[in-house]
């Protein structure tokens, strides 16, 4: 068991760009890491231009007829594609029972910030509108928004710039790791030498480095965490899951606070012992194929939005008092 967390740990440091890593060098790593030849489940992929923007359409055997994942993928703003993303997005869809929408958007340096955030737009707004014109024919549905890492500064930033009517149809957002503030008055940012077994302040910094200029960093469309709370009114439930042995837990943390302020439902989902974005190792890591269970329940309804059993928040509340954190 030892060997195998040493092993997902290994693989999961690909995963994010080092401190004086070039960019291509790393998507190259990136995808060599995740990209699989076959995809899980039986999983069927099609493919699909929303307003340009080519899309994998990632379709299990079982799904629901209106339901459809967005997702947004993480890879410090500069890696990552449909191709490495495919056997984790399938398994997603598989398990959540739903279609599942994986865009190929603009990435740093060469399509700086606002670029990814663009895109993602226009998928959106595509799918909305598709949505929109069903209901005409009697069918309904819904959108869930996903993200990782990097990927859930670009969906919080499109979160922010939908108005309310574009915002009817999301049910649900999902985040699994998320980054949520570069600021200067972020510890993390503030001391590079901060780290975990995967993430650190320099990693962080140099992701945030490549994607927009530093006076940018405190933009809310950038650090999610320095938005008022206000901004969040309006916003569907909100999922986070991700390690106990994460320094982004704090944020997290911060992040359900800012929800809560705004009266939307946010549940923080810590796993102990766990690493950042330790749901990739499933073939190392039991906790993996458990966690997307516990994500399948909560889109398909069978777990309350925002809300946590007792053994969950008493559990919560020890990791966060080992890592020093306050609720």
């Amino acid at each position: 068991m030892a060997d195998n967390r040493r092993t997902a740990v290994k693989k999961l440091k690909k995963l994010v760009i080092g401190p004086k890593e070039e960019v291509e060098p790393y998507r190259a790593r990136f995808e060599e890491t995740l990209s699989e030849v076959f995809l899980p489940n039986h999983v069927e992929r099609d493919e699909y231009s929303y307003g340009g923007i080519m899309s994998d359409i990632l379709i299990p055997e079982l799904s629901s007829v209106g339901k459809v994942i967005l997702y947004i993928h993480g890879g410090s703003f500069t890696a990552g594609s449909r191709i490495s993303y495919r056997t984790f997005c399938a398994s997603l869809a598989n398990t959540c029972a739903c279609r599942l929408v994986l865009p190929e958007f603009r990435l740093a340096p060469k399509h700086p910030f606002p670029a990814a955030i663009d895109d993602i737009l226009t998928v959106y707004r595509t799918l909305h509108g598709e949505l929109e014109a069903s209901r005409a024919y009697g069918a309904d549905g819904n959108i869930v928004l996903a993200a990782d890492g990097s990927g859930a500064s670009i969906v919080l930033a499109c979160l922010q710039k939908l108005d309310e009517q574009e915002r009817t149809d999301i049910s649900q957002l999902i985040l699994f790791s998320p980054w949520l503030d570069f600021s200067a008055e972020c510890e993390i940012i503030a001391n590079r030498r901060l780290h975990d077994e995967i993430i650190s302040g320099d990693r962080l910094h140099r992701a945030v480095d490549i994607y927009t200029y530093a006076s940018n960093f405190p933009n809310p469309l950038v650090s999610p965490l320095c938005a008022p709370p206000e901004t969040l009114k309006g916003f569907p439930p909100i999922y986070i899951q991700m390690g106990g042995k994460e320094i982004l837990t704090r944020q997290a943390v911060e992040l359900k606070n800012l929800a809560q302020e705004a009266g939307v439902p946010c549940t923080l989902d810590i796993w102990p012992d766990m690493m950042f974005m330790f749901q990739m190792a499933d073939e190392y890591l039991n906790e993996s194929h458990l966690a997307l269970d516990k994500i399948g329940s909560f889109i398909k309804g069978k777990a309350d939005s925002g809300q946590e059993d007792e053994e969950e928040k008493a559990e919560r509340a020890r990791i966060l008092q080992k890592n020093n954190i306050g609720q």
